[in-house]
């Protein structure tokens, strides 16, 4: 799978320990920055990238991650198309996928260790979209507030 990975300094370690490990299990990994420890840089700087790559297609499912994790879901749901999720806990990195079809996962590098991170980055990749007609419909709600050219 082509997996996009984004964090601001408050994720930064945890981003490069998710990273080895994703390419290790042979996705494709595509590193959005940030690309060294600055504690001055900003997440929107790197979340706002991974997700346009979501939005357009050219990664599958991206991972984004800050100190809290708020900030990135913040602004990737600011971008058309991505459907991001705060996520600390298993039954919502499935669910966000099966239900909600997300498609960015966020999570807080200051708020979980790297054990509890890697089983959440597993089941999310590991869901799929479920497709039933009252997920459907609420997709189809969702995406009609987007609006054309909202959030690009």
């Amino acid at each position: 799978m082509r997996i996009g990975i984004a964090s601001d300094h408050g994720g930064f370690a945890l981003k490069a320990e998710i990273a080895a490990t994703l390419g290790r299990a042979g996705h494709d990994v595509v590193d959005f920055g940030a690309h060294s420890l600055n504690p001055a840089d900003d997440y929107p700087d790197f979340v706002i990238p991974l997700s346009r790559s979501i939005a357009s297609g050219n990664v599958e499912r991206g991972i984004a991650i800050c100190g809290s994790g708020v900030g990135a879901s913040v602004v990737a749901n600011k971008i058309t198309g991505v459907r991001a999720g705060l996520i600390h806990d298993v039954f919502s990195a499935r669910q966000g996928v099966e239900d909600d079809d997300m498609n960015v996962f966020c999570l807080g590098g200051r708020v979980i260790g790297g054990g509890l991170a890697l089983e959440l980055v597993t089941t999310f990749l590991s869901a799929r979209f479920s497709g039933a007609e009252r997920h459907m419909r609420r997709l189809a709600k969702v995406r009609g507030i987007e609006g054309p050219g909202v959030g690009v």
